[in-house]
């Protein structure tokens, strides 16, 4: 795996580069052994330290793993940031590595037979009961153009997870519908299904 390393406002110097290359290259492969890149950067303002890792697996399969951390020491703000990469990455393993159970999704995408609905995922993924809601209406900021991917929803919910975003844009593989997750304040995903198509004229 090629790790890049730089610094803001910080000299990352060569017993520091050592130490990050030695402990994310172990970190990752034993449960990503697909990732060809990552990179890491240094941040710090005033006494606090920032560490920044983005794992990339390099197939064009858009798989980018986030982790962040910040500490009074750049070593702990590192270890805080690969901490976070190593639990996302234990947490889904098994479909990183090709093995496609879809605990989250399986279910509810069959029970999702009338579109423009709103449904909400359980934070425990191992319960697969889904709830209608009122529909909310979250900010969206877009930041550049995206490929959006014919995905299942917990595919999805993955996606999002690994790459520490807010939400996720994505199509439904099992209708080719326009759908969104986005994980709400009380730690439950929520599921939109806009029942729209795209358009692949």
């Amino acid at each position: 795996m090629q790790i890049t390393i730089s610094g803001k406002h910080i000299d990352v110097g060569s017993a520091l580069s050592e130490y990050v290359e030695n402990n994310l290259h172990g970190g990752v492969k034993k449960y990503f052994e697909q990732a060809v890149s990552a990179h890491v950067s240094f941040s710090k303002e005033r006494h606090l330290f920032s560490a920044d890792i983005l794992v990339n697996d390099g197939t064009g399969t858009h798989m980018l793993v986030k982790g962040n951390g910040s500490a009074d020491e750049v070593y702990a703000a590192f270890d805080m940031a690969l901490e976070k990469v190593e639990k996302q990455l234990r947490r889904y393993k098994r479909k990183i590595k090709g093995h496609h159970q879809a605990r989250i999704g399986k279910t509810i995408e069959e029970l999702a037979a009338i579109s423009g609905k709103e449904y909400v995922l359980s934070a425990n993924d191992s319960q697969e009961e889904v709830s209608e809601t009122e529909e909310d209406a979250p900010l969206i900021i877009a930041e550049q153009p995206q490929h959006i991917e014919e995905l299942t929803v917990s595919d999805a919910v993955m996606r999002m997870d690994l790459g520490e975003l807010p939400a996720y844009v994505f199509i439904n593989r099992r209708d080719g519908a326009v759908n969104m997750v986005y994980r709400r304040p009380d730690g439950n995903i929520t599921w939109i299904d806009s029942g729209v198509k795209k358009n692949v004229a």
